[in-house]
């Protein structure tokens, strides 16, 4: 497994295990918690990832043993003492910081190809906006969840709340949990649809499991790989026609491109295909 120290921060640590495919492991001891500087980070390397055509499929995991995160430092809340007396600027400047931090954390969903997230242990608070901003959660038998910002007075606001009522089909378990901030277990977390599969064992096999399917998407079209992300997305937030007047436009360009005929001419030959990387995002030049 070679290590990408080009894509690797402070707290997070990226390494390659598989053409094509990057483990990003989440590393700030001793339980994963996040600050103004870790949050920072992880929407820094996943920006960078998202400039790199090389990579087409991301597993999200966490480097600790034991969890994969607590959730929120308490700490990192501190500097919000040094914001504006006034209600009105210290308002305008919380929701700045909010706004900062969603960002972040949405890294993830903004990003060109499939990221699997891999959970084990324990999953609470932020780990939820993390998790639910994933396009494939795959969770250990022994992971344990918890919408947990209720119990410090506050409702999530990261993204658990904007985005798990769209991912489980069951509203009233989505909405228990948010409003008892009650630990959940995998095969809950399965019932309701926040992941989709509980795999035996803890974070070397969820890990294992979700390079598994990384590995599979890498041999695909990097091309269909994107649009086909990029439709789940538009789906998710717009009516039917819309959607689907939106991926005929899409493939008005992708349908030209010789991924598709390679894919043809392997599948009828049936042969595997291969498939260039994506160019890389242009620089502009002022």
């Amino acid at each position: 497994m070679m290590e990408r120290k080009d894509l690797s921060g402070q707290f997070i640590k990226v390494s390659e295990p598989d053409p094509h495919v990057l483990l990003v492991e989440l590393s700030r001891t001793p339980v994963n918690a996040f600050h103004g500087t870790y949050w920072a980070e992880f929407g820094r390397v996943f920006d960078n990832i998202s400039k790199n055509p090389g990579v087409r499929a991301v597993v999200l995991a966490s480097a600790l043993p034991k969890l994969f995160s607590a959730g929120l430092d308490f700490g990192g809340l501190n500097a919000i003492n040094s914001f504006d007396k006034d209600p009105g600027r210290k308002a305008l400047q919380i929701r700045a910081f909010c706004m900062q931090f969603q960002d972040a954390i949405a890294a993830t969903e903004r990003c060109p190809v499939p990221v699997i997230v891999a959970v084990h242990g324990v999953a609470y608070g932020l780990a939820i906006d993390m998790v639910s901003a994933c396009d494939v959660r795959y969770a250990a038998e022994d992971a344990r969840f918890s919408i947990k910002e209720v119990d410090i007075g506050l409702a999530a606001d990261i993204g658990t709340l904007a985005r798990l009522p769209k991912i489980a089909g069951n509203q009233s378990l989505v909405h228990e949990l948010a409003f008892t901030a009650r630990d959940f277990t995998a095969p809950e977390a399965l019932q309701m649809g926040l992941i989709s599969k509980v795999v035996p064992g803890s974070r070397d096999q969820v890990i294992a499991a979700a390079l598994q399917t990384a590995k599979v998407i890498a041999q695909k079209s990097p091309i269909a790989i994107l649009g086909t992300k990029r439709v789940l997305q538009h789906a998710r937030d717009h009516t039917v026609q819309s959607n689907l007047e939106y991926v005929a436009t899409w493939n008005g360009a992708m349908l030209q491109s010789s991924d598709t005929f390679s894919a043809l001419k392997g599948a009828m030959e049936k042969k595997s295909a291969t498939f260039p990387n994506l160019g890389k995002p242009p620089t502009a030049k002022l």
